[in-house]
């Protein structure tokens, strides 16, 4: 018997069986630079395999940016299409114990599809969007709201940082192991092995923490008989650089060089599962990251020449290209021509309306007010520009605004973790910067004062954007 599902009948014949709905997989690296994936740069000094061979088989974008410059407000950005911004946290991050952040019945990407199309929702690894509604989340019991309450149906992972206390795994409402031990603090190095001292499970080995959530994630995507959504932020190569035995030494980038390794190897068993599941040719899987690297000319010099960010200005955290400008790579067999780049810029935000449109799912005004849909350039339907702009936000709260080869910054310094962080305008100086990245990418020329009517229509595009509550 013929399932009406399955075919479409017009007078009596019978068309084309309907397309089933793609799984989609969705992989955010923590910390991975532009220039640490050889795909897009061809001087990187730590071999990555896995990502480079998705980016041959799907598309690469060379624009894309996270719409902050750290963990936790990319993270609301990616699963709401929100510029965090627009939530209580203005600048920093959260921690282990912090609150949720998401609001109530604000939709993410796994709630909508679980609302709307029946998916089945997995998310393992890095949360670092605040669990529970007091102001310290209790470990020992279950809290709500967790993963599930924003359209999970299951949930592996960590609170927040690999560095970040307490040191436990979570599954979906509760700790695996109650907090009971304590760990001390790593010491004052914030690269290597750095992490802060407070409690952990009596069994929670850092060095075990990317392998167990990767072993879900694949059980998950093979255990899965219809459409599935698998998030997978895995908290890597983010710091403490603890990769586990069988990286140890393997880079020639020391432990940080070993644990991108250990990162594009996750990727590769994760793709491996949904070829052996025979789910590869029906899933669309992006890879990118939540920010840029922590990476520094010293490091550059320490590991031989190795540009985690490429040559781009700054460092995660800063409101310089190098925070936010990061590898995304999308692969969809028979939507997505292999081998193809793209200069369009997009952001993070954008995740949310593109699976939308890919599902035929309109959107409220409500729902991803910061999210303009990828879908035309990936079938390379789009001809023009298809972002008016893009929002750009500092660990501190600096601001920028990016339309077309122009870039605003709403004053001086880094806003991040470069120095100096802020600085006032010296006497006879511009407000803010402006830079012409089509003739200036690594923004050294400030052009401010040169053309006042950029800056002031960037400055009022900007102010909308805050006002209105939407840059859709």
């Amino acid at each position: 018997m013929i399932s009406r599902r399955s075919f479409l009948s017009i007078g009596g014949g019978l068309l084309a069986q309907a397309p089933a709905p793609p799984n989609i997989v969705l992989i955010l690296c923590d910390d991975l630079g532009y220039g640490d994936v050889g795909a897009y740069y061809s001087e990187a000094k730590i071999p990555t395999p896995h990502m480079d061979k998705l980016a041959r088989e799907g598309m690469r974008f060379t624009d894309a940016h996270s719409p902050s410059s750290v963990c936790t407000p990319t993270r609301y950005g990616v699963l709401t299409g929100r510029y965090c911004w627009r939530t209580r946290l203005k600048s920093g991050v959260g921690g282990g114990y912090s609150p949720a952040l998401i609001e109530p019945g604000r939709d993410t990407i796994a709630s909508l599809l679980k609302r709307t199309k029946n998916y089945r929702t997995g998310g393992f690894g890095k949360w670092h969007l605040g669990l529970g509604n007091e102001p310290k989340v209790d470990y020992t019991q279950e809290f709500s709201p967790s993963p599930n309450d924003y359209g999970f149906d299951e949930f592996f992972g960590i609170p927040a940082s690999l560095d970040m206390p307490p040191y436990v795994f979570i599954d979906n409402h509760r700790a695996v192991e109650p907090p009971t031990a304590t760990i001390g603090d790593s010491g004052e190095v914030k690269r290597g092995p750095f992490w802060r001292g407070g409690p952990r499970s009596p069994s929670f080995q850092m060095d075990d923490v990317i392998p167990a959530i990767v072993k879900r994630a694949c059980a998950f995507v093979e255990k899965e008989k219809g459409p599935f959504f698998a998030y997978v932020p895995l908290p890597a190569p983010h710091t403490p650089w603890v990769p586990s035995r069988p990286f140890k030494g393997k880079s020639k980038v020391g432990l940080y060089g070993d644990f991108v390794e250990e990162t594009d190897a996750s990727i590769g068993m994760i793709l491996a599962s949904l070829e052996r599941s025979g789910k590869a040719g029906n899933t669309l899987v992006i890879v990118t990251s939540d920010n840029g690297a922590p990476w520094e000319e010293r490091d550059a010099r320490e590991t031989g020449g190795h540009w985690a960010n490429a040559k781009w200005r700054g460092q995660k955290a800063d409101i310089q290209e190098a925070g936010h400008r990061i590898p995304f790579m999308v692969r969809w067999p028979g939507r997505v021509k292999p081998g193809t780049v793209s200069d369009q810029t997009i952001c993070l935000t954008d995740i949310f309306a593109t699976i939308a449109q890919v599902q035929g799912i309109p959107m409220t005004e409500k729902m991803g007010e910061d999210s303009v849909s990828i879908l035309p350039v990936l079938e390379g339907r789009q001809k023009g520009p298809l972002r008016e702009a893009v929002v750009h936000h500092s660990a501190n709260g600096l601001f920028s605004i990016r339309q077309g080869n122009w870039k605003l910054i709403l004053g001086h310094g880094s806003g991040g973790f470069t120095e100096p962080v802020k600085r006032e305008a010296r006497p006879g100086e511009a407000a803010g910067e402006l830079f012409n990245l089509r003739r200036d990418p690594h923004e050294d020329r400030n052009v401010y004062d040169a053309n006042p009517a950029i800056v002031a229509r960037m400055t009022a595009l900007l102010k909308k954007y805050q006002d209105s509550g939407s840059s859709r």
